[in-house]
This record gives structure tokens, C-alpha cells and sequence, in this order.
């Protein structure tokens, strides 16, 4: 049977759930886990189906000319089938549809992420750290991120930092990632393909 593209309806969350966690789960977000769906006020919500199996998720936000990609994700026993290109791609129409000139989306590092939204046509522009703080990593790294309050001691902390604390987080804390944004602008050619540069 092949994989069906289509409209995430309530039925689907905890196959979207699951179809998240698992797809993050070698990946730095590998502890961003939802216990209940939240859905975009304006957007789109799909998903990928095998079987009646979620097996793909992508929610994209619309504000504006802008289309933000809020998840993405293909469960690990499907990926490298196309499946993220697919959901990609129905994305790319429905933002055009909803008024959007660009599609961006924020990922931390992640080679084949990184590989995926550079190979789709999207270029990097901002940059900033996402920081852990965290107690079972090494002890004191809480201590160092945040000032304690009586009765209260911090356990796992997470906080941005700017880039050009780069090399002072890395030396303070196990979990520092470069969050990099990714753009590209949405044309009238194939969503897959990356715009023409004329």
C-alpha cells in the first residue's frame, strides 16, 4: 500500500505524537516531547499514513507572507523514502495558497537536517545557542546558568544565548546547539526544487 499524503484530522494525535517522538529521537531534539498536540491558528497539519500508521508529520504556521515549519518529521522506519519531501512539498502549496512569499523553519545542528533544508533550496540567515543546563549532566551546571533560590535548586535549565557566546558555553555546559534559521522563498516552480537564483 503506498504512503498517503493528507489533512491531519483528531483522530491522528497519538500516531502524530508517537510519529514525533520517534523521528526526534536521534536527532538534538531527541527530549522535545509533546504529551498533547497543539495545532497552528492558520496553516497546515499533515501527515503522512502507511497502513493506517502515522509515519510522517509536518504543522506549518502562516503569518503574513511568512510560513514558519513548526515539525517535521518521518518516523525512523521510513525515512529516506521521500516522505519529508512529499509533506514538504504539499506544505510549500498550501502556504502559497494562505498568501506566503517565504517558508522558513529553525533547526538545531544536525547534519542530515541541515543537509535536507540546504538540498530543498533553503538558505541560513540567523543564528543563536540553545543551552542545557542540566544537574545529571554535571553537577554544578545549573549553579553556573542560574542563581538559586531558597528551598528551590534547579535540576535542568534551558536558555538561548547569542552566537557569539559560542565558545564560553561550550566550556560551561555538555548541551549547546547552534538553532539555525532557514528560508527560502516560495515561486511558481516544483515546491521541491530549489528557486531559480535569476
Amino acid at each position: 500500500m503506498a504512503v498517503e499524503v493528507r489533512d491531519y484530522v483528531p483522530g491522528d494525535e497519538q500516531g502524530w505524537l508517537r510519529c514525533r517522538v520517534l523521528s526526534f529521537l536521534a536527532t538534538p531534539y531527541f527530549d522535545d516531547v509533546m504529551p498533547v498536540k497543539k495545532s497552528p491558528a492558520v496553516g497546515a497539519e499533515l501527515v503522512a499514513v502507511d497502513a493506517g500508521i502515522v509515519v510522517g508529520v509536518l504543522d506549518m504556521s502562516v503569518e503574513g507572507t511568512l510560513a514558519t515549519i513548526d515539525t517535521i518529521g518521518v518516523h525512523p522506519d521510513h525515512q529516506g523514502h521521500g516522505i519529508g519531501t512529499r509533506l514538504f512539498e504539499r506544505a510549500c502549496i498550501r502556504a502559497a495558497a494562505l498568501g506566503a512569499t517565504t517558508i522558513d523553519a529553525w533547526t538545531r545542528d544536525f547534519e542530515p537536517t541541515l543537509r535536507w533544508y540546504s538540498s530543498r533550496g533553503f538558505a541560513e540567515s540567523s543564528h543563536f545557542l540553545h543551552v542545557y543546563a542540566d544537574y545529571y549532566a554535571r553537577h554544578g551546571e545549573p549553579a553556573d546558568a542560574v542563581q538559586s533560590r531558597p528551598g528551590l535548586t534547579p535540576l535542568k535549565v534551558f536558555l538561548e544565548a547569542t552566537i557569539d557566546h559560542e565558545a564560553e558555553m561550550r566550556k560551561k555546559f555538555s548541551r549547546v546547539y547552534v538553532c539555525r534559521r532557514f528560508a527560502r522563498l516560495l515561486d511558481d516552480q516544483a515546491p521541491g526544487v530549489p528557486p531559480s537564483s535569476s
